[in-house]
């Protein structure tokens, strides 16, 4: 059974290594707070001292960190993973980044016979801790299939989309959809309320029908609970919009709805919520409507 270090224990990344343990992988971890790496060894990772560690441990490692500059730092900066990693081992960047940054990293790589796969994933903090995320693959066909045992570790669907890159061109178009479809649910409740109608019994109604929606049912309970704890935080999703808005530039694809989303998510984060979950998108509609959503 292969060697697994992980890199990145926040709210995805330790959840996840938990999940690799209960499979029964040897993982070891690195991250700079020490409080997540001690409840990993509790429960049976090896500790790390540097990503340099990682690397001299294992012989797969997973990085599920914020950003490009971030994953570039660990894998390529001053004592990153390239140098220290073996050939043939291989890099699982789980991180959302931009697309280019991934296929700048895994070509460094490639000249030290070092494999990589892009497998950023959908699902936020529940489906990390269940083992359910979507998991959207770049790589060559034979990585894809000598790894997928790692990867259904950690997620219920592990799609292999293409090439190295492909995997961060999918989740951009995730997000593209989940900001949507977040944006349009609280522009739906909110018009619902101010017009005089219950947005509990509005949800209720539409959830079977085709406006039904993994957004409607994860988000529309939480923002009229006033449950705004970050699954995932509307920084990151702004992290992940600019990265779509980098990339849509370079293919001269049109991207008005991601426009107007970060617009939202850009004028929240000014008012100081921007650690709080995407779902607190509401808050953007509730502000111009002068309401408060409520069961």
């Amino acid at each position: 059974m292969k060697t697994i270090g992980f890199i990145g224990l926040g709210i995805m990344g330790k959840p996840m290594s938990k999940n690799l343990l209960k499979a029964g992988y040897v993982v070891s971890v690195y991250n700079r707070s020490e409080a997540a790496v001690n409840e990993l060894v509790q429960c049976g990772a090896k500790k790390c001292a540097s990503p340099r560690d990682v690397a001299e441990k294992a012989d797969t490692i997973i990085t599920m960190l914020p950003n490009s500059p971030e994953v570039k730092e660990v894998v390529l900066g001053e004592r990153g993973l390239i140098e220290t990693m073996r050939p043939k081992s291989m890099l699982i960047d789980m991180s959302s980044i931009d697309p280019l940054v991934t296929r700048e990293i895994a070509s460094r790589l490639a000249e030290k016979d070092i494999r990589m796969m892009d497998a950023p994933v959908s699902g936020g903090e529940p489906k990390a801790i269940a083992g359910t995320l979507s998991i959207m693959v770049g790589c060559n066909s034979e990585d894809f299939d000598e790894f997928l045992p790692v990867l259904k570790a950690l997620g219920s669907s592990v799609v292999r989309c293409g090439e190295i890159g492909a995997g961060n061109v999918t989740k951009l178009a995730n997000q593209i959809i989940v900001a949507a479809n977040i944006a349009a649910v609280s522009e739906a409740l909110v018009l619902a309320a101010k017009a005089g109608v219950n947005p509990e019994l509005v949800f209720q109604a539409i959830r079977g029908g085709l406006a039904g929606s993994a957004a409607l049912e994860a988000k529309a309970p939480l923002m009229m609970d006033r449950n705004f704890a970050p699954g995932f935080r509307i920084n990151l999703h702004i992290k992940d919009l600019n990265n779509v808005l980098n990339a849509a530039k370079g293919v001269a694809a049109p991207t008005p709805l991601t426009e107007d989303v970060i617009k939202m998510m850009l004028s929240l984060r000014e008012k100081g919520i921007g650690d709080e979950d995407h779902g607190a998108l509401v808050k953007f509609y509730e502000n111009l409507a002068g309401i408060e959503l409520k069961r």
